[in-house]
Order: structure tokens, then C-alpha cells, then sequence
């Protein structure tokens, strides 16, 4: 885990800010759930969510991301609380209990995003002053999707919010277990991956290799109709369309900030489309690839 640093430069003096790690106290997690969205890229359910008297549990903060996954969250209050297992436990009830949180998801927000709720990618969110080396290396051994976060308080209301580690538990090719609920007529990402020929398989796998290259805080979730890769948020969701021999990405970028291509960029701001992202481009071939890196790391500083 690497220990960040932050430093004020005036002129030819550098100084650095110190930041501080203290207890979580339940204004922290009240000022995340109130931006949750711009923190995390996380739409707000409910707060400390009670699992009933069977289960005898509270869930800190419960949410839908971007890709319409459901999110737990956790914060670690306590130097020997083990805020993960607490998590896991807290996932496992909600994987039994999918109706009560679809039925959350469309009082709040109505049944078009309700009947979008993707549960093959359920996250876990654990938030803390710090994490130790057995934090870490437990997550690394459980097939979960779990994200842990670091926190630091800096003069003159600057927060700082890390991710410090994370695991990703569906592999890419795997067939998931909601291909035969997706929409008649509609094909999964992976289905349309697995028709494709050589080169656009090929052309993936480096777009993929590319993308993933980027950082070591980058991460991939094969989602129902995309694949998405994130850091915090996501900055690439990737289509494979096999009947025109392309690959399209939906980038963070703002259109105004570029020259659009025809054939090559658009702006779908006001064009509905599945996945997130304003700025949309098409990949035929190398050239096309070599044009759209610039804007894939754009996205990609910016997430």
C-alpha cells in the first residue's frame, strides 16, 4: 500500500500537509452519503439499513453505481473491527433478499432502473483511517468484488479518499449466470465477444491490454451489454459489435473539448445509449486505435 504524500508549493518553498486519520465519526459517513455520487459514482439508497431482527445487523450505507450493481459500504470505526467480514456477511444477505432492495431501488428511483438492477456484480466498500497488510491480503483471497478505501483529512477542507486495493471476481469469459434473463432480442457483450472473428478479438484483447496498463488501480467488470473499466468511476465502457467489425467505447471526455470525427467521435449527450460516458468512439482498425488512446487516457485522468 503505498503512502501518499501531499505538498503545498508556493514559489520556491514546498511544504507538506499533513493529514490526519482519525476515528470515522458519523459526520464522515453523512458528508459521503450526501455526495455520494461524486465520491464514488454511487446513487444513494439508505442509511444504517437494518437487516431485521433475524439477522440482527445494520448496513452502513446501501447504494446502485453507475453500472447498476448494488453497493454496500462499511466503515471501519474501530482500530479491531473487521469491517470486511462484517461486509461480506452483509452481502450474503442481500443476494437472499433481492427483492426488498429492488423494491428500494424503485420507490427511489423509479422501475426502468429497478428492472436494470445488474446482481451478477454486487460491491463491497469498506472505508477506514487505514488498512494492515492482513486487510489486504485477506480480500485478495475471497472471490468478491471488494474495494478498500483510504481516508485523510487535510487543512483547508481538503479529504482525501484512496483506493488502496481492490479484487474483481468475475473473470472475463466466464458465462454469467444472468445470460438467459437478458432482453429478447439483445445479445450479452461477452455472446457478441465470443461470435467475433480473429481480428476483432484480437483488437480487444489490446485495447484491453492497453487500457489496463494504464494503472494499477484500473479495474474490469464484463456487465450484461458492456464492459466496464473503472478506477474510482468509470472512465471506459466498451461495446463489441462483431456484425460491423467494430468496438465501440463511451469515454469521460467532454465532446466540446475535442474535434469531433465523423466515422470516429460523437457526442451522445443527448443520445441514449447503455453504459456512462459523453463521448463516443468507433474502432474499425489500428489507425482508429491509435487515434482513440489520447482520448481513452483523458477519460481515464479524469475518473
Amino acid at each position: 500500500m503505498g503512502d501518499i504524500k501531499l505538498f503545498r508549493i508556493n514559489g520556491e518553498h514546498v511544504s507538506e500537509l499533513e493529514g490526519t486519520s482519525l476515528t470515522i465519526e458519523k459526520s464522515l459517513q453523512t458528508l459521503i452519503e450526501r455526495n455520494l455520487e461524486t465520491f464514488l459514482g454511487v446513487r444513494f439508497l439508505a442509511s444504517e439499513y437494518s437487516t431485521g431482527k433475524t439477522h440482527g445487523g445494520r448496513i452502513d450505507t446501501l447504494g446502485i453505481d453507475e453500472n447498476n450493481s448494488p453497493v454496500i459500504i462499511e466503515y471501519k470505526r474501530a482500530v479491531n473491527e473487521n469491517v470486511i467480514n462484517q461486509g461480506l456477511y452483509y452481502l450474503d444477505w442481500l443476494l437472499d433478499h433481492k427483492a426488498k432492495f429492488t423494491l428500494m431501488v424503485m420507490r427511489k428511483y423509479g422501475n426502468d432502473l429497478a428492472d436494470a438492477i445488474d446482481w451478477t456484480n454486487p460491491r463491497l466498500l469498506c472505508i477506514a483511517g487505514g488498512f494492515t497488510k492482513y486487510d489486504e491480503h485477506a480480500v485478495q483471497q475471497i472471490n468478491r468484488n471488494i474495494e478498500l478505501y483510504q481516508y485523510k483529512f487535510y487543512k483547508d477542507g481538503f479529504l482525501l479518499l484512496d483506493l488502496v486495493n481492490t479484487t474483481t471476481a468475475q473473470p472475463l469469459l466466464e458465462v454469467e449466470n444472468h445470460i438467459n434473463s437478458s432482453k429478447p432480442g439483445y445479445k450479452t457483450v461477452s455472446e457478441y465477444l465470443e461470435q467475433s472473428s480473429t481480428e476483432l478479438k484480437d483488437r480487444f484483447e489490446a485495447i484491453k491490454a492497453y487500457i489496463m496498463a494504464l494503472g494499477d488501480d484500473v479495474q474490469m467488470a464484463v456487465l450484461k451489454y458492456y464492459i466496464a473499466f473503472k478506477r474510482i468511476k468509470n472512465f471506459v465502457c466498451l461495446e463489441v459489435h462483431p456484425q460491423t467489425e467494430k468496438i465501440v467505447l463511451f469515454l469521460k471526455v467532454n465532446p466540446d473539448e475535442i474535434e469531433l470525427e465523423p466515422g470516429f467521435s460523437r457526442d451522445v449527450r443527448n443520445i441514449g445509449h447503455i453504459g456512462t460516458g459523453d463521448l463516443e468512439v468507433s474502432i474499425y482498425n489500428d489507425e482508429d486505435f491509435e487515434k482513440a488512446k489520447r482520448l481513452i487516457h483523458m477519460s481515464y485522468d479524469r475518473s
